[in-house]
């Protein structure tokens, strides 16, 4: 049956492929994103392209830590909370009031605001692998206990902890998810594969943080989607819930696969690691298997080779938009 959905931060990477998806699906999407500076509003007006074309989608231009939301909750039945200011490594200093606002605060009003809501059915909460820091084990279960090593990870287990509060005290069908390191088409700028394959296309440079061994659980962008889909349906309010790619690989095999599907040989130069950045993670996604039914689709490769297409139309259309200016 269509539901009327809310998806925050709808204008950025994750957000318009979960809107595009809904769409798809016959829901209706009332989108809101405040187009932060982090990176290029054009970009994030290039994610909106199709779905501003859609009748069943409206978008709101907004911040949720000032902008009256009551509104924009009415009637909804699914909201799905993906805004948040991105960004370990630039959490640190002065920047983090931005961080407190735009992940904790405006978190406590979104869940403020639908605490009311005779309609409201799942509240899905985008949180992060970052949460635990330098795990005690790998694969990391959802009990092991958050020792975030940046402040953005500390407001993303903020916002987990306030998903909790409202669920228990007030009955929101808070659910929250651990993204594991998301990839694939549309991914920022800042983020290390856009970077990676951007550099190899051009024949430029790329940087690595480290010495390249770190490992990371790559989640593909559309097995997130699906995710908050599975969750919307199924998701335990209050609970949190891993969603990893179940593709842990160093940077360095990373690099190699891109070698493959590229054609051409990366030029690496190695950069002193950055605080904040972990050295590993891998995700035991067997609750999210087994309560929503999760299972990651797509590997490495396909989920790789999607991102180097997406990225080549990309650079081929901004290069006929400057031959024709």
């Amino acid at each position: 049956m269509p539901k009327r959905c809310l998806v925050t931060g709808c204008a950025g990477f994750i957000g318009s492929h979960l809107a595009e998806r809904l769409i798809q699906l016959g829901h209706t999407v009332v989108g809101i994103d405040n187009f932060s500076d982090f990176y290029p509003r054009a970009v994030k007006e290039d994610n909106l392209a199709w779905l501003k074309g859609q009748p069943a989608f409206t978008f709101v231009e907004g911040d949720l830590a000032q902008m009256d939301l009551a509104p924009w909750l009415e009637g909804v039945e699914w909201a799905f909370h993906q805004a948040a200011q991105a960004g370990v490594r630039s959490s640190w200093g002065n920047d983090f009031a931005i961080y407190t606002q735009s992940n904790v605060l405006a978190t406590q009003r979104l869940l403020e605001a639908a605490k009311g809501s005779p309609t409201l059915q799942a509240f899905i909460y985008a949180s992060s692998s970052s949460v635990y820091g330098d795990a005690e084990r790998y694969p990391t279960r959802e009990d092991f206990l958050p020792q975030p090593i940046s402040p953005y990870g500390v407001t993303k287990l903020a916002g987990e902890h306030l998903c909790r509060l409202y669920a228990r005290a007030y009955g929101v069908p808070a659910v929250s998810l651990r993204y594991f390191t998301v990839y694939g088409p549309r991914q920022r700028p800042d983020m290390a594969f856009h970077r990676f394959i951007r550099a190899m296309l051009a024949n430029a440079p790329l940087i690595i943080y480290g010495d390249g061994m770190q490992t990371r659980d790559f989640t593909f962008v559309g097995d997130i989607v699906e995710a908050n889909l599975l969750a919307a349906g199924r998701g335990r309010p209050g609970e949190v819930y891993n969603i990893g790619g179940g593709s842990r690989v160093t940077v360095r095999q990373v690099i190699a696969l891109l070698e493959e599907i590229i054609g051409r040989p990366a030029r690496v130069e190695f950069a002193p690691a950055q605080k904040g950045d972990v050295l590993h993670t891998a995700a035991d996604i067997s609750k999210a298997a087994r309560e929503l039914g999760y299972q990651p689709k797509y590997s490495l490769r396909e989920g790789l080779a999607q991102e180097v297409a997406w990225l080549e139309g990309r650079l081929a259309s901004q290069r006929d938009q400057l031959g024709r200016a």
